[in-house]
């Protein structure tokens, strides 16, 4: 249970990182890309990249492959989509769950009226 708290605490960690959710964000745009593919563009030195990777990587939110001496970068979902699983969709269900049950109510009340109801406007007979 500690390391499910400590994998949590780092993905967090690097999510709460702008810098960190923009090369993010390019690997979803299009995964594979070198560390000079991922400086491209951006206003940060390589260094500075290559220490957000390092971030993203102990997060597992980023893996690599080698490919010769180059190392590529790809997104990895599985971390975020736990985080909204625990996080998120806990909190959601109850609320969703609720919309539903109104949904249900609202069209078992629509279909007890019948068709011909629908048709009438709020201030007569539906008649003009």
């Amino acid at each position: 249970m500690v390391s499910f708290r400590t994998d949590d605490d780092r993905v967090f960690k690097a999510l709460a990182d702008v810098s960190r959710r923009e090369l993010l964000d390019r690997l979803y745009g299009r995964g594979g890309q070198s560390l000079n593919e991922l400086c491209q563009g951006l206003e940060m030195t390589r260094p500075a990249v290559a220490k957000h990777l390092r971030i993203l990587e102990e997060a597992n939110l980023v893996s690599v492959q080698w490919k010769g001496r180059e190392k590529l970068h790809f997104i990895n979902p599985v971390p975020i989509n736990e985080i909204s699983e625990r996080w998120i969709g806990k909190f959601e269900r109850p609320r969703l769950r609720s919309l539903s049950d109104l949904k249900d109510r609202l069209e078992a009340n629509g279909s007890a009226n019948g068709p011909a109801e629908a048709g009438k406007t709020k201030r007569g007979e539906g008649d003009d």
